[in-house]
């Protein structure tokens, strides 16, 4: 627990499994958590747990039940095959950073903290946050920040960075703090930065995209009867996994068939969002904005209606 405080641990698993016997899959393994906790359900059934930062991988559970993928879970479908654990009983996302990637320093996913700026889930691939904030042009960093930080007043932001960043490169998390904090509204200085840092952590890591190709393999990786559980810490994670499970596709939008009855392949299990109770946001505040949300697949899914 030192690693990762898990959110919403015994409520989400106990959603999760139905079937001692049955194949489940933890897409965020982190410190291992919400996986030693599913272990503890199962007597015969398997757990396939993905994670692409080379740091989850000292946490790993010795367990023969258990097996683990170093891969973004982007890549569902393919390496659940290649385990043959295909399809599934159930499957849990807890989306967002692990408690150890942002205490952290030299990770550079805190504002509070200063590090060098990288924010890769993936250490070892792809693009680093110092690359956006320093090649991005104002009106691609603007955009970023609009999209993915909701802040209207975006460009104002992105044109304090490119001003900063013309008398030398930002490399740094304060570096960064300190050339937007003329632009900050007093007293709302740390819900901007969390914004900010959010927008950048979430282009460098592709988020959105990364979880609109996992929702979309969940459909025909889970069993009839097996459930999806996804726990999402900011509005944009949430609103697409709940458009998601109530209609089976990413636009939200339930097709109908000539009879008008809904085409969806999930029942949801959760009609509002289950947010953690007082007692686990003061034992953990960054439980605070957490919400969990379930789905069942009750039918085959037929491709020409749903995706």
């Amino acid at each position: 627990m030192e690693y990762h405080n898990p959110v919403l641990l015994q409520l989400s698993v106990n959603y999760l499994v139905t079937n001692p016997d049955g194949i489940y899959v933890d897409v965020t393994y982190g410190g291992g958590g919400h996986s030693r906790a599913i272990l503890e359900k199962l007597t015969a059934g398997r757990l396939v747990a993905f994670d692409q930062d080379v740091d989850a991988q000292s946490q790993l559970v010795d367990d023969e039940r258990f097996s683990f993928v170093a891969s973004n879970f982007k890549n569902l479908t393919r390496f659940l095959q290649y385990h043959k654990a295909y399809p599934v009983d159930g499957i849990l996302a807890d989306l967002g950073v692990s408690s150890h990637q942002f205490d952290t320093p030299e990770r550079g996913f805190s504002y509070r903290e200063d590090g060098i700026l990288d924010m890769r889930m993936n250490t070892q691939s792809g693009k680093s946050a110092q690359d956006v904030v320093n090649q991005y042009d104002e009106k691609a960093l603007s955009d970023i920040f609009y999209r993915y930080g909701e802040l209207p007043d975006g460009r104002a932001l992105a044109h304090r960075i490119v001003k900063a960043r013309e008398e030398q490169p930002i490399t740094t998390t304060h570096q960064l703090v300190a050339a937007l904090k003329p632009s900050l509204l007093r007293g709302k200085e740390n819900k901007t930065l969390s914004k900010i840092f959010q927008a950048v952590r979430i282009e460098v890591n592709q988020e959105m995209s990364v979880l609109e190709s996992f929702l979309e393999q969940t459909v025909d990786a889970l069993k009839v009867g097996g459930r999806l559980v996804v726990i999402s810490y900011h509005s944009l994670e949430d609103r697409m996994v709940k458009n998601f499970m109530r209609a089976g596709k990413l636009d939200g939008e339930v097709e109908k068939d000539f009879f008008g009855n809904p085409l969806t392949p999930f029942k949801l299990l959760t009609r509002k969002a289950i947010q953690p109770d007082d007692e686990e946001i003061n034992s953990n505040p960054r439980a605070r904005s957490a919400k969990l949300r379930v789905a069942e697949k009750i039918k085959p899914v037929n491709h020409g209606n749903h995706l």
